[in-house]
């Protein structure tokens, strides 16, 4: 029996009546597979009809939940001063010189089941959960969080206190997806399910979430999520941080406004993205 097949065979199962030994061997065999990057909770593809480019895997999500049920909780403190409790099967990943990782140090944690290509630079303290995928050259910096099966692609720049949102359940939801080349700018937050396409540029501030409508000046379109697609950022987009007005009489006296996420250019990335930014705002 495949892996695929074995886990959804044990996932539904009562914990307290699984066969331990064959569901534990199955999960670690998908951890194995899911620290090499050989197995991810999504992955790219053009099929036709298929607006946002990626394919969902949901059964490594149910593996990884199996996971946390197998799991005891277990005291993994490195001395009486620094206590720390987590669960038996998700450690912390082993690193080692041969994966060609910088990471300074500081205080940064990666959760065992995770995938971290050679040449990532990760600035402290940063934490990266089980699941998510980091592809080579990408830049994690301070105080960013990289939440379970979130997917990053070639040469992103998280900047410093972004907040990249992670997702185990529900199982019918879409991990966040940030794809190559792509500029996060600091104290941003990126979640449930939003699609950030190549080389797009988000600047500092930018918050964007599955109830987010972004509103692109260029094209004179509205993106939000719908019932079938998640919210997509298109390629080389620029989207700064905006807001429009309420029409309520209240709101009209108190001069009362959302936070609307614009996208106010689209580049042609003949320079960094500081200084795209800083035309743009301009």
């Amino acid at each position: 029996m495949i892996l695929k097949e074995r886990i959804e065979l044990y996932y539904p199962q009562d914990i307290n009546k699984i066969d331990r030994h064959e569901a534990l061997q199955t999960f670690n065999e998908l951890k194995f597979f899911l620290n090499n990057g050989e197995i991810r909770a999504a992955s790219p593809s053009a099929g036709e009809g298929n607006a946002a480019g990626w394919i969902i895997h949901d059964w490594v999500r149910k593996g990884i939940l199996l996971g946390f049920r197998l799991g005891e909780l277990t005291d993994v403190s490195i001395d009486e001063h620094f206590k720390y409790f987590d669960k038996s099967t998700y450690p912390l990943k082993k690193m080692t010189l041969d994966h060609d990782v910088c990471m300074a140090p500081g205080g940064s944690s990666i959760r065992d089941g995770s995938y971290i290509a050679p040449g990532v630079l990760i600035q402290p303290p940063a934490y990266i959960n089980v699941g998510a995928y980091v592809d080579k050259n990408a830049m994690i910096d301070s105080h960013v969080q990289i939440g379970s099966c979130a997917q990053i692609g070639k040469r992103v720049h998280v900047g410093a206190a972004a907040q990249i949102g992670g997702l185990l359940e529900p199982i019918s939801e879409r991990p966040v997806i940030i794809e190559d080349d792509v500029f996060i700018g600091g104290n941003t937050g990126i979640y449930e399910g939003t699609v950030i396409k190549q080389r797009a540029i988000i600047a500092a501030g930018v918050i964007l979430t599955g109830a987010t409508s972004v509103y692109d000046v260029v094209r004179e379109k509205i993106y939000h999520r719908t019932k079938e697609t998640p919210l997509i950022i298109p390629e080389n987009a620029v989207v700064v941080p905006g807001s429009r007005p309420l029409d309520s009489p209240f709101a009209k006296k108190n001069q009362l406004a959302l936070v609307a996420p614009i996208i106010i250019k689209y580049h042609e990335r003949t320079s960094d993205a500081s200084t795209i930014l800083e035309e743009s705002l301009r």
